[in-house]
C-alpha cells in the first residue's frame, strides 16, 4: 500500500546524508578470511572479493546474534579482507570479537576491531540511485519465506564500489557510505546534511529494521525479522551455524510474525482519519506490549480476542517497528480488530500497522 498521507510531512523529499549511530567494525583478513566468514553467516560470502553485501550472524538455535553489513576492503598492505559492520552497543549478545575468534581455530584468519578509524554514513534520495533501483522480482515459499532475486547476469546488487554500499534492503534506502572516523562523505557537499535520527525516521518510514533495538540479540528469528525479504539470507548454502532451523523453517514452517512499521494515534482514531503524525507523543519504552483487542459485530457480540501481543522495537516522531502477529495485523486491516499501547505516563494510545509500499505482493496461487 501506499505511504499513508499523515506520514508524507515526514518524507525527506531532496538528496539526504546522515550519519549512523552506534556502529562498530572489525577487520577479517587472512588466506581464508572468505572461507571464514562463509562458515559464520547466514548468506552466502559473493565469490569476487571485492564485493560487498548484508547478512547475520546467527546462535546455534537459529536466533539472531548481530544483524551485519560486510563491506570488501583492502588493507593498507594491498591485500583483500572485509570490514564486519554491526550494532556496537551493549547487549544480550556476546561481544563480537572474542565470539568470532572462538572459531578460527587454525583458521588463516586475523579479526581486528577497527571502530576508531571509519564512521558509516548514509545517503538517499539522489537521482543516481533510480539507475540500479530497478524494479524487484521476489521468490515465495509456502511457508511464507520471500526472497529478493537478483539479476545473476547484472552488477553485483549491494555494489562493488570502494567504501560505498548499495542498501536493498528496500527499496528507496538509498547507499551506505564508510568514511575515515571523524571526515564527512563528499556528498555531505550536494545533499543536506541530517541528523542520525533522521537517518532512524528514514528506517522506519521504510520498515527496515537495524541494530539491537529493532532485532533484539538472542531473542529474534531472522524471519520474523524480515532478514528473508531484505536479501540477508540464503536457504541453499552449504553448512553455517544456525542453519538447521533457519532451513527447516523454509521448507516445513509457517511464518506467524513480521516486523513491521507503525503509526500511533489517538485511541478512539483510525489511520485513515489521521491527518498528522503525533511527533511529540510522550516516550513509550521499547519492548512495550501491543495488545489487540476485538470489535464489536454488528449484532453486539464481542469477537474472540485473538492470542498473544505484539512488541514495540523502537520508535521516532510518532511511528515505529513492531513484531507483530499476522493473524491480528489481518483482524486489524479487516476491521475486526485494533491495537492499543500504553506510554510511561499510563496513558493508552492507538496503533495501526501498515505494509510499506515496496512490499512483495505474493501470487494468488500462494495465498
Amino acid at each position: 500500500m501506499p505511504l499513508p498521507p499523515a506520514l508524507r510531512s515526514l518524507v525527506r523529499s531532496t538528496p539526504t546524508v546522515a550519519p549512523v549511530a552506534h556502529r562498530a567494525l572489525l577487520s577479517v583478513t587472512g588466506s581464508q578470511a572468505a572461507e571464514f566468514l562463509n562458515g559464520m553467516t547466514a548468506g552466502t560470502v559473493p565469490g569476487h572479493s571485492g564485493n560487498h553485501f548484508y547478512s547475520a550472524f546467527l546462535h546455534a538455535q537459529g536466533r539472531v546474534v548481530h544483524d551485519i553489513f560486510i563491506w570488501a576492503h583492502t588493507t593498507p598492505a594491498g591485500r583483500p579482507g572485509f570490514l564486519i559492520e554491526y550494532d556496537g552497543r551493549p547487549s544480550e549478545a556476546p561481544p563480537l570479537l572474542p565470539h568470532l575468534k572462538r572459531f578460527i581455530l587454525r583458521s588463516k584468519v586475523k579479526l581486528q576491531d577497527v571502530t576508531e578509524e571509519y564512521d558509516i554514513w548514509a545517503a538517499w534520495g539522489s537521482e543516481k540511485e533510480q539507475s540500479w533501483e530497478t524494479e524487484r522480482q521476489w521468490e515465495f515459499a509456502r511457508s511464507g519465506v520471500i526472497e529478493p532475486v537478483w539479476d545473476k547476469d547484472g552488477e553485483w546488487p549491494w555494489g562493488s564500489t570502494p567504501g560505498v554500499m548499495r542498501d536493498r534492503r528496500a527499496v528507496g534506502m538509498g547507499h551506505r557510505l564508510l568514511v575515515r572516523k571523524g571526515d564527512r562523505p563528499q556528498e555531505s557537499s550536494t545533499h543536506d546534511v541530517a541528523s542520525a535520527d533522521e537517518y532512524h525516521l528514514h528506517r522506519v518510514l521504510h520498515g527496515v529494521p537495524e541494530g539491537s533495538d529493532d532485532i533484539p540479540p538472542m531473542q529474534a528469528f531472522p524471519i520474523d525479522s524480515n532478514m528473508d525479504i531484505m536479501g540477508g539470507l540464503d536457504f541453499r548454502k552449504g553448512c553455517y551455524v544456525g542453519q538447521e532451523l533457519t532451513v527447516r523453517t523454509y521448507h516445513t514452517g509457517q511464518i506467524r510474525k513480521r516486523l513491521l512499521p507503525v503509526v500511533f494515534h489517538g485511541p478512539d482514531q483510525s489511520l485513515s482519519t489521521l491527518e498528522k503524525p503525533l511527533e511529540q507523543l510522550p516516550p513509550i519504552p521499547p519492548q512495550s506490549e501491543i495488545r489487540p483487542h476485538a470489535i464489536q459485530s454488528e449484532e453486539g457480540a464481542p469477537r474472540p480476542r485473538p492470542r498473544g501481543t505484539g512488541k514495540l522495537l523502537s520508535s521516532v516522531r510518532g511511528v515505529g517497528l513492531a513484531l507483530l502477529r499476522l493473524e491480528q495485523v489481518d483482524a486489524v486491516e479487516q476491521g475486526r480488530a485494533k491495537f492499543t499501547i500504553t506510554n510511561e505516563q499510563g496513558q493508552d494510545w492507538g496503533v495501526t500497522p501498515y505494509w510499506p509500499d515496496w512490499w512483495p505482493q505474493q501470487p494468488e496461487q500462494l495465498e
